[in-house]
């Protein structure tokens, strides 16, 4: 009898040791979360970066994470679709870039609604339905670059801007960041700043030759002497367009965000400087405030993932190389 009663106590002590272990320190019982990360895109390298960075956190924060986006970067539709699609399988968090910061406003109230907290990652949106915005400072990004194009310019010319498209809240800050930073300089005349780049490389490059044509891009001359755009795509177009213009060399481009065209462009000279964000912290720290805010964390409504600036004299600075070629596998 003292045997088995004794077998009794042990076998309830192994039980409470079991159950002890499955749960969290401060009482509460450990769950692997399930976060959704939808981008505004999938293929550029830019949200190839981000999804490093969510997967990241990921696996640091012991979280499952459901990467889905639209294709194309103009698709609000299919992100739309894929937000419903998200909130009807319950996952825990969302982390969501929105293409239209009006359009996706009624599919973060519903997620709000289900009990589905969202943070906003890498462009605002309107409202207060979600817990958190991550994202560069876009407006800072852009007077970065405004600066930047002034200093080149030595405080006057003619300046251009070719914006991205309309509802994109992250890169209408940078142009408006832009244009603040000019304004600035009495002596730099802003003579365009309401042509539309659209989403993808053609439409750029379409925009930007109907630019230049506005401006008479004759024998090698144009009506202004810088412009910039804030994106990648943009600003590769405009190169392309400067050589069949005959004006490469002589315009002075200031882009935003990388590549490795970009980076090989800026050591040729095709463009003069560029903003750069941190692709992988906008990642790591959006799925990270999502699984704090899932734990009862107080986090900040607003975290500044930051902004560099990319020129010829710090592009083969170490850690300027690590912030552009990021170890993405590991």
């Amino acid at each position: 009898m003292k045997k088995l009663a004794l077998l009794t106590v042990l076998f309830a002590c192994a039980i409470v040791i079991v159950s002890g272990c499955n749960k969290k320190s401060d009482g509460a019982a450990e769950k692997k979360y399930t976060i959704a990360v939808i981008p505004k895109g999938t293929v550029h390298e830019f949200w190839k970066t981000v999804h490093a960075g969510a997967e990241k956190a990921g696996a640091e924060f012991d979280a499952e994470i459901i990467w889905k986006g639209p294709l194309k970067e103009d698709d609000r539709e299919s992100q739309i679709t894929v937000m419903e699609n998200i909130i009807s399988r319950e996952v825990d968090a969302i982390v969501l870039a929105p293409l239209d910061d009006t359009a996706l406003r009624m599919p973060v109230r519903n997620a709000k609604k289900m009990g589905i907290p969202v943070v906003i990652f890498d462009s605002g949106l309107q409202g207060d339905d979600y817990v958190s915005y991550v994202a560069t400072d876009n407006f800072a990004g852009g007077q970065i670059a405004g600066e930047y194009m002034a200093k080149i310019l030595g405080g006057k010319g003619k300046v251009a801007v070719l914006r991205y498209i309309e509802g994109s809240d992250s890169t209408t800050q940078r142009e408006n960041g832009f244009l603040d930073a000019i304004k600035k300089h009495p002596e730099i005349e802003v003579v365009s700043s309401e042509q539309y780049a659209g989403p993808t490389t053609e439409t750029a490059l379409q925009a930007t030759e109907n630019l230049f044509a506005r401006f008479n891009a004759t024998d090698g001359e144009l009506g202004f002497d810088g412009i910039f755009t804030p994106l990648e795509a943009a600003a590769l177009s405009i190169m392309q367009a400067s050589k069949s213009f005959n004006v490469n060399g002589k315009l002075k481009i200031v882009g935003f965000d990388s590549s490795d065209m970009m980076v090989a462009s800026l050591k040729n000279g095709d463009i003069k400087g560029y903003v750069v964000q941190d692709p992988m912290m906008i990642g790591y720290l959006g799925v990270k405030a999502a699984v704090e805010h899932l734990e009862g964390k107080e986090i900040e409504s607003r975290i500044d993932t930051g902004a560099t600036l990319i020129t010829a004299e710090n592009i083969d600075d170490p850690k300027i190389m690590k912030l552009l070629y990021p170890d993405i596998e590991k």
